[in-house]
């Protein structure tokens, strides 16, 4: 987006490949170069997306005693399927960023130990989509949404979009574009959002009034957001809407001197659909006192209070400050759509296969 190499990197990551199977090779950076079977060294693996504070992380090698090396293994699909794969010879101690869409397929290959971590009565219920087995530890939310350019909505004299509803209507032809639903993870959850919306039997209906509204279909966020979007720091497209994030309008404020009364983008509030990152010990961890501690520090106001201007996304606990940033520019969802993970586990495939059908083809 131009301001910062960690928000590219973060939107870039997020939208990811669903469906891969073929996996990368791990790349390793961090505070440390030790061997990872060190007894001193605990190892986090993650998704491109991570970041955190050199400072945070200090803190916490100075506290603990142990130095932190992380694995990045591409995007979170990949990084998921290749834990997976792994789970005989785990590549570290701790997993960051399996979310509530790919959540049942890693606790369905038994990929985590449980573990209740230190601070998860800070954590809302609602949040806490393992709490029966504790294999997993919630660190951070964040919503996919549409995305407005408020100038192109000002010039037209055209109220944006609020809600799914909107988007069908004649007043929004060919104005929206949004990510394939089986190539990239904000696609798949704009489609799961209807599916929360509409229902398993109104869903397609829906989406076939969407393509004769001429919603156009691109591979990932990245085309999508700074391509074909016009209200981005890019600005190169034609298309005034698009699913993005309702942390995406901070972004696009962020370094600006002075900062604008207002962001250039909005958020439709009633398209949200609420997506929540995990992280776990994982099972067979070569320190697995070392794993227990870092995720307890994962779970830390610290931690927690560093992550939403380093990945953009929204702290789980209910005591952690949120940037003013965050609470100026970008939009609290309080009634996001949600659809449990096990039912995403059951009807994925199908769901993306019926959605390729019914769109592309």
């Amino acid at each position: 987006m131009g301001h910062t190499n960690r928000t590219t990197t973060r939107r870039a990551a997020v939208a990811v490949t669903v469906a891969a199977a073929t996996m990368g090779g791990l790349a390793a950076c961090g505070t440390s170069g030790d061997d990872a079977a060190d007894a001193k060294t605990v190892t986090l693996v993650s998704h491109d997306s991570f970041n955190a504070s050199k400072s945070v992380l200090a803190d916490f090698e100075k506290q603990s005693g142990y130095k932190v090396r992380i694995l990045k293994g591409g995007d979170a699909g990949k990084a998921v399927n290749q834990a997976i794969l792994s789970k005989d010879n785990p590549q570290g101690d701790v997993f960051f960023g399996i979310d509530n869409t790919l959540l049942s397929r890693g606790l369905k290959a038994g990929i985590f130990a449980p573990y209740r971590a230190k601070g998860l009565d800070t954590v809302p219920d609602a949040l806490q989509l393992d709490k029966a087995g504790h294999h997993v530890t919630p660190l951070d939310y964040g919503d996919t949404c549409v995305n407005y350019d408020r100038a192109y909505f000002t010039a037209h004299h055209l109220a944006p979009p609020k809600s799914f509803d909107d988007l069908i209507k004649p007043q929004y032809k060919n104005l929206l574009v949004t990510e394939n639903s089986a190539t990239s993870s904000p696609g798949l959850a704009f489609q799961l959002g209807t599916i929360a919306a509409y229902g398993q039997d109104g869903w397609q209906d829906y989406w076939k009034k969407l393509k004769v509204n001429g919603v156009e279909v691109v591979d990932g966020w990245e085309q999508a957001y700074n391509e074909r979007f016009s209200g981005s720091a890019a600005g190169k497209g034609d298309k005034p809407l698009v699913v993005s994030y309702a942390s995406s309008p901070p972004v696009e404020v962020l370094g600006k001197k002075p900062e604008p009364k207002q962001g250039p983008t909005g958020v439709a509030t009633g398209t949200c659909f609420r997506q929540i990152e995990f992280g776990g010990l994982l099972k067979g961890a070569k320190n697995e006192k070392g794993g227990k501690e870092l995720l307890d520090f994962l779970l830390s106001r610290k931690f927690q209070e560093d992550m939403p201007l380093q990945m953009f996304v929204n702290p789980v606990r209910k005591d952690a400050a949120v940037p003013a940033l965050f609470t100026k520019y970008g939009a609290t969802i309080d009634k996001p759509a949600t659809v449990a993970p096990e039912t995403i586990t059951a009807h994925r495939e199908q769901w993306i296969k019926q959605w390729f059908s019914l769109v592309l083809k």
